[in-house]
Formats: structure tokens, sequence, C-alpha cells
């Protein structure tokens, strides 16, 4: 066996491997996803074919086949047409067979014509990164060996799995399963973690569905997207120009009466409002169902699904729930005034933005109407809620 090129220690070749994976992960999340899927960012040509080059020798993925079931997730999030949702395959079978599940829908012509447009279709895409998509890794196998010599082939075997169990498994099934919300998304989106290091701030996934074409994903001070640390960097050097940012929130809190322009953030804002609504009703939803618990009412009303589904409701929707929990709040309703309060409030803010026929004038009506209505309900809770909503001043995504 010839000499390796780089003869390291044990922990050395752990290092190196460990920074092979990242670099995947990190053009993953930068070229394929912020750049290619949803144009949050714009890339220096020479970067852009870097990226594309080191994925077909570190993934063999095919750019257009991964946008297009990317971009599908997002358009069928968390229903019977997403192609990697844990809550219709089960966590198990998307945590572990993740890969599969991607491969299966990347055999779907109308999936890759339907929404893999805007992709790579140079010569060298058609020629041999997509004719020829194993025939990278097949030279990265040889390239490890020569590096590593025999080890070579553990530090293969890593590369060659980091994407199909953290990309494809973890980030597609515990990021719609397990973690917290900053954003009340109608799907099931979680933040895994608060710092985004280990999968280039895929981490962050509640966030990137509350703010879908934002090339960072970390929202609060707390958090950390290392992808975002590389886009930062680029920028610095001149590779990369950011195109979208999720827009701040600007609060004028002299404002009486919702205008046109308290109507324009809440709708940009709509899963932070929606977030916020949930925090400021949880302590009445606490009460109101510890008094229907304490009464003299039917033993479903004291059952730990009627809790779970009114936590869960306030964080996603009604059309989100299993159906024990949707039961469970539709026999709690007419045994609670102040949960139905909560109910009807909570579905007309949500319905204002899936009124796409209204006009502006309609909806600023309708939004000050709720307005009223939450601020002469009898709580507190919801008085308060209102007059920070009617606040809301809009302010342009930053370039």
């Amino acid at each position: 066996m010839p000499i390796p090129v780089l003869d390291l220690p044990w922990w050395g070749v752990v290092l190196v491997t460990l920074g092979l994976t990242q670099l995947t992960i990190l053009s993953v999340t930068v070229f394929l996803h912020r750049h290619q899927a949803h144009r949050a960012l714009t890339l220096h040509p020479a970067i852009s074919h870097a990226f594309r080059f080191w994925l077909w020798l570190s993934t063999g993925m095919i750019t257009r086949e991964w946008v297009a079931i990317h971009r599908k997730h997002h358009a069928t999030t968390d229903t019977a047409d997403d192609p990697h949702s844990p809550q219709i395959h089960g966590i198990r079978k998307v945590l572990l067979e993740g890969a599969e599940l991607y491969r299966e829908e990347s055999c779907c012509a109308a999936t890759i014509e339907k929404y893999g447009h805007h992709t790579p279709d140079d010569w060298i895409e058609r020629r041999l990164y997509t004719r020829h998509s194993q025939l990278g890794i097949g030279f990265m196998l040889i390239l490890d060996l020569l590096l590593f010599g025999p080890i070579g082939l553990t530090v293969w075997a890593v590369q060659m799995l980091w994407i199909p169990f953290f990309a494809a498994g973890v980030i597609n099934g515990i990021g719609h399963y397990w973690g917290y919300r900053n954003f009340a998304s109608s799907d099931a989106s979680r933040n895994i973690a608060p710092w985004g290091v280990l999968i280039g701030g895929e981490e962050l996934h509640n966030n990137h569905h509350a703010y879908i074409s934002s090339a960072k994903f970390s929202n609060r001070w707390w958090e950390f997207d290392s992808g975002w640390a590389l886009i930062r960097l680029l920028e610095l050097l001149g590779l990369a120009q950011v195109s979208r940012l999720a827009p701040t929130i600007r609060y004028n809190t002299a404002k009486q009466r919702c205008d046109a322009d308290t109507l324009a953030s809440v709708l940009t804002h709509r899963f932070d409002v929606l977030a916020g609504f949930a925090r400021a009703v949880s302590g009445v939803s606490r009460d109101a169902l510890h008094r229907l618990a304490s009464g003299a009412q039917p033993p479903s009303l004291r059952d730990v699904t009627l809790r779970d589904a009114v936590r869960h409701w306030l964080w996603a929707s009604v059309g989100t729930l299993p159906e024990p929990e949707r039961r469970a709040l539709e026999d709690a309703l007419p045994a609670s005034a102040v949960l139905r309060t909560l109910y009807g409030l909570r579905e007309d803010l949500a319905a204002l933005w899936r009124r796409s026929d209204a006009s502006t004038a309609q909806l600023t009506a309708q939004l000050e109407r709720w307005c009223q209505r939450a601020e002469t309900s009898g709580i507190a809770a919801l008085h308060d809620f209102s007059q920070t909503l009617r606040s809301y001043e809009s302010v342009a995504a930053r370039p």
C-alpha cells in the first residue's frame, strides 16, 4: 500500500473528517438550500460552481432534484403530499430511511418538472453532474484512500452517511417532530437546537419555515447559524450578495387604530403574531382547563389529551391536531366560555391572511374589528395583546 499523502494521528483523521463533512453540509445549506431553492442570496459563479463540484464529489446529489423536492416540501408541508413528513410517514421512517424517501421522490418526473425550475442547466451539469452523478463519489473514495491510506475507506463512509442521516433524517424528521418553536407556523416545524453548528444552521428549522426566503435562519439573539456566518464571510470577500432577510418588527405605541401599515406588518409577521397570541393567552387557557378539570364535568374534560390539544392548537392550528386531540377540543368548547373566546379569536386572526379576495381596506377594517373584540372580551391578556398588535408597523426586509 502506498504511503498516504497525509500521515496523521487518529485524532487528526477525525478532525479532518469532521471538517470535510462540515464543508458538505455548508455546501448544502448555502448553495442548494438558500441560494438555489429559495434565491435568498446570489453567489459569484466561481464559488457557486465550487459548491456544485464538491457536492458532486461528496454526495452525488443532483441540484435540480434536490431543489424540486425541497420546494415541494414547502408547498405541501406535513400533508399527505409532503415527500418526507414524520407526521405522515412516522418519525422512525424519516429518521432512518429519509434518504430512501428522497430517492423515491426523485424518481417522480412530475415533481422535478413542476418544482425544479431555474436550476443549473449548463453543459457540465447535463453531461457530467447529472448524467454521471455517482462518478463523483467514486473519485471521492479514491481521493480519500490516497490521502489517508486504508483508513480513508472509513473517512469516505462517514462522508457518504453524513447527508443521508443528518439532512434527510435529522432535519426532515426531528425538525418536524421535536424541539422548540419561536413561531406558530401552520406546520409542525421545530428548532432542533438554538446553536446551528453541526448541520450548518439547519437546526433552526422553525425559524426557516416562518421566513422561508430569508438567508439567515437565526432569529433570537442567542441563536447561532453557522451557514449565515459563512455567507457573511463570502460577502466580505465579494463572493456573495444577500438578497433577502427576514424583516424586523417595529412598534409605534402611539397608534390608536389599525391602518394599512399595521395590516402589512401583521401579514408579514403572521407566524410571529400567532406565537405572540399563544404566549399571551397561555396562562388564561391553563386557568380555563383547571376550572374544567375541577368542576363537575365529564371525565373527557379532565383528560391529558385536552391539555395537549389546547397547547398544540395555540401553536399550530386545528387542522394539524391528531383526531383524539381535535375531538377533545371540540368537546371542551361548549363547556368553557373562555376557551370559546380564545378559539374564535385565534381562528379569526389566522383567517385574515387566507382572505386573498379581500381588499386592503376590507382587511384593515377586519383587523380593527378583531382588536375591538379582543379588547372588550373581558380577558386582560387579550386586551394587552390587541394593544401590541395595533402598534405594529412594517419595515422593509434588510438587503
